[in-house]
């Protein structure tokens, strides 16, 4: 009898213990659920995290304003205000400049090259040494294929009828549309459209034909621009309280690293393939103009890049490094890519 009571303690013992190790995550997005990829990969890494932990960290997925605002979620993850934060690291411009080269590059590679860098080629230690300061640890997952430039309400026959525009814009490009007259607003996804509707701005770029479709731009734009130089490809992190990363078991760290080496092909598949339709659907549904950039334009745009980059890189310690690191790479990496690949 005694040992059956001593049985029936131990498992009520262990079964208390499992009960206080289960964790409850928030994942604040800066992207709302309902859109293709930018929301839709967050949902996924959160049902994936739930899932294969067998509920051990249970996450939900918090559309923006769920716990905080979009553009708040830095500082939320790093004080732990919410466990976990689904963003692009070139939200973070404002704190930490270099950043912004760990999610999209001016005239940068594709997707399978910038991936090769921030695998293999350091800038993953990047990514994790300018979060640390922040008390946040970040993992790549996701990279999206390229963006469009830009919804237009007039046709854009070069790039000096930019200048005097306000538009909506991201990251480094952002910079470069400064440098050729533009005045330029970084606006989270969900204000976008009715800054546009109302003239608050004149143009806007966001994302690629399947996400830009969902948010309806073509109701008050109809000339959409190609290619997206600024674009080419894009980063997207979650980000983990770095007090609680450390506390997590080698495990769960793993755990979590493989579900967003997952998310990262599935995605990019799905923002390849989900283009074809979404053009299809703009140009003869909703009478959508498409144009692009003649290689007088590019060339333009690729100048002010190159200037903006010398000066951040002058101005910043940390941008210069990482810069410096990403263009080495795309350099010895060009012999293989001149070799192995199509124009």
């Amino acid at each position: 009898m005694k040992r059956i009571l001593t049985t029936s303690a131990l498992v009520a013992g262990l079964t208390a213990g499992a009960a206080q190790a289960q964790q409850h995550w928030n994942l604040q997005s800066t992207y709302a659920g309902s859109l293709p990829q930018l929301g839709t990969l967050g949902i996924r890494i959160a049902d994936m995290i739930t899932q294969l932990s067998d509920g051990e960290i249970e996450v939900t997925f918090q559309n923006p304003g769920g716990v905080v605002p979009a553009l708040e979620v830095f500082d939320a993850v790093g004080s732990g205000a919410v466990e976990a934060g689904w963003s692009t690291p070139g939200y973070w411009a404002g704190r930490v400049p270099a950043l912004q080269l760990l999610a999209a590059v001016p005239f940068g590679p594709r997707a399978s090259e910038y991936l090769a860098w921030m695998k293999f080629g350091g800038g993953q230690e990047f990514l994790e040494e300018l979060y640390e300061p922040h008390n946040i640890h970040s993992v790549i997952c996701a990279v999206i294929a390229p963006e469009a430039s830009g919804w237009f309400r007039n046709e854009i026959h070069n790039t000096d009828e930019l200048r005097g525009l306000t538009m909506r814009f991201f990251g480094l490009g952002a910079k470069v549309m400064e440098r050729m007259g533009v005045s330029t607003q970084l606006l989270a996804g969900g204000d976008i459209f009715p800054a546009l509707e109302l003239g608050t701005i004149d143009a806007t770029e966001f994302s690629m034909p399947a996400i830009d479709l969902n948010l309806g731009f073509y109701q008050v734009a109809q000339h959409y621009y190609f290619p997206g130089w600024h674009q080419q490809s894009t980063f997207f992190d979650l980000m983990i309280n770095l007090d609680l990363w450390e506390s997590l078991t080698e495990h769960q760290q793993q755990m979590i690293n493989t579900i967003c080496d997952a998310n990262i092909a599935y995605g990019l598949a799905e923002g390849e393939a989900i283009q074809i339709d979404a053009l299809e659907t703009l140009e003869n549904e909703h009478g959508v103009q498409i144009h692009r950039w003649s290689d007088e334009d590019l060339g333009r745009l690729e100048a002010a890049w190159i200037e903006v980059a010398t000066e951040l890189a002058a101005e910043d310690a940390d941008f210069a490094r990482v810069y410096e690191s990403y263009t080495n790479f795309r350099q010895r990496y060009s012999r293989w890519r001149d070799l192995a690949y199509l124009d």
